[in-house]
């Protein structure tokens, strides 16, 4: 069966993850994110872009999702200096700001899992610190500036609670100085 390629769309670049080679691009003129592979962008001389970078492309409709099939041209004029979006709903910056207020000191956890396509993962706290699962989401990492999130990985966090259970609302490097 041949791929459903559909007509050109122009998307802007959610993320792209230059070590594994991939990223996702979000269009208004289809639903769901279209993943943009590093090897579509060697035809332009490139192996990646960065957030924010403006993408014309000729989508597939594939049995996982939309994949970027040709780059047709790529505008970098709104990639830098303009910060990421944060794909945290403007309702809930306020509950935000609440949790990062009522965080604790940065105490050590241990990446348990993430997952940069679904944006979200687990730390955990040591086991004599109580050895809970702290929730952390995409927004926190990109703000750490944290290539990757590995299993074992020891981090420091401040942790507060939320609704949903705890969070990680800032992380950084293990042993970083405050």
């Amino acid at each position: 069966m041949a791929d459903a390629e559909l007509p050109p769309v122009t998307g802007r670049v959610k993320w792209f993850d230059a070590t594994r080679g991939f990223g996702f691009l979000v269009s208004d003129q289809l639903d769901g994110d279209i993943l943009l592979h590093f090897s579509v962008l060697r035809e332009h001389g490139r192996r990646s872009v960065p957030e924010g970078a403006i993408i014309e492309c000729v989508p597939v409709r594939l049995p996982r999702g939309l994949q970027a099939k040709k780059i047709l041209s790529i505008d970098l004029s709104s990639a830098l200096p303009q910060q990421p979006r944060s794909s945290i709903h403007p309702a809930e910056r306020a509950d935000r700001k609440a949790l990062v207020d009522a965080a604790g000191e940065f105490e050590p956890v241990e990446v348990k899992w993430f997952n940069r396509v679904r944006g979200y993962g687990f730390v955990k706290r040591p086991e004599e610190l109580g050895g809970e699962d702290v929730f952390v989401h995409m927004e926190t990492v990109r703000t750490a500036h944290l290539p990757e999130l590995e299993p074992g990985q020891k981090l420091e966090a401040r942790i507060a609670p939320s609704g949903k259970g705890l969070t990680a609302v800032e992380l950084r490097a293990f042993g970083s100085p405050d």
